[in-house]
Parts: C-alpha cells; structure tokens; sequence
C-alpha cells in the first residue's frame, strides 16, 4: 500500500510542477499577447519549436527549484517522462477551454498539441538532468 501511495506522490507531484510551471508560461503569453496585438499568426513550426524550446528553458528553471526528481526508482521517472506530459497538457487544455466559457480570449498553448510539447520539453529535461 505504501509502495503506491509513493508512486502516486511522485507522478502527482511532477504533473502539478509542470502545470504550474505552464500557467506561468500562459501569463507570460497573455500579458505579451496584450503587448503585441495587430502582429500577423505565427507559423505553426515556430509555434512547435518555441512551445519545445519554452518547456525546455522552464525544464531548466523549475531544476533550480526542484533539483531532485520527485521519482525516486527509475521505473517511476520513466513512468513519468510518458504519462505526466500527457496529463498536463490535457489539463492545460480543459483550462483553456474554462477561461473560454468565462470569456477570456486562449492562446496557441491551449491547443493539446502545443501543450504537450512544452510539457514534453519540460519532461526531458527533468528526465536527464534531476538527480
């Protein structure tokens, strides 16, 4: 019983760091989409290469935060690497899909694709480099 009380803390622990560290990133979009408005759509492959490369940099940040991984066997931090991005972007999504009904304009980071991706880049870099 402990053994999966254990697992559920590290899964749940990441899913709500790369949440958090994806709401931060959807504030900085809205206040730079505030700055920014009459600019024409961004291509879909800078989209994909900046989602990637953002969850990459927050990958980084949120180690300066959180050294260590929160999974602690190598089972738990492949689990992770696979099921969490997944999870945060189809959070991240229903998110958007809420501030949508309360009349609040989304961003390209509500879309599942471009969610999955910075929490995917987050993920690797978590993976790889958290002790």
């Amino acid at each position: 019983m402990e053994v999966i009380f254990e697992a559920l803390f590290e899964i749940f622990g990441e899913l709500i760091l790369q949440v958090l560290f994806e709401a931060l990133a959807e504030v900085g979009i809205h206040l730079r989409r505030k700055d920014a408005n009459n600019q024409p759509p961004r291509s879909r492959t800078l989209l994909v290469i900046g989602y990637a490369l953002l969850g990459v940099i927050a990958g980084g940040v949120s180690l300066l935060v959180f050294s260590h991984s929160l999974a602690h066997t190598h089972n738990g931090r492949v689990v992770t690497l696979l099921l969490v991005p997944l999870a945060a972007a189809l959070m991240t999504v229903w998110l958007g899909k809420w501030r949508a009904r309360r009349g609040q304009e989304p961003v390209s980071l509500d879309r599942f694709m471009y969610a999955y991706l910075f929490a995917l880049g987050m993920g690797c870099v978590r993976y790889a480099f958290a002790a």
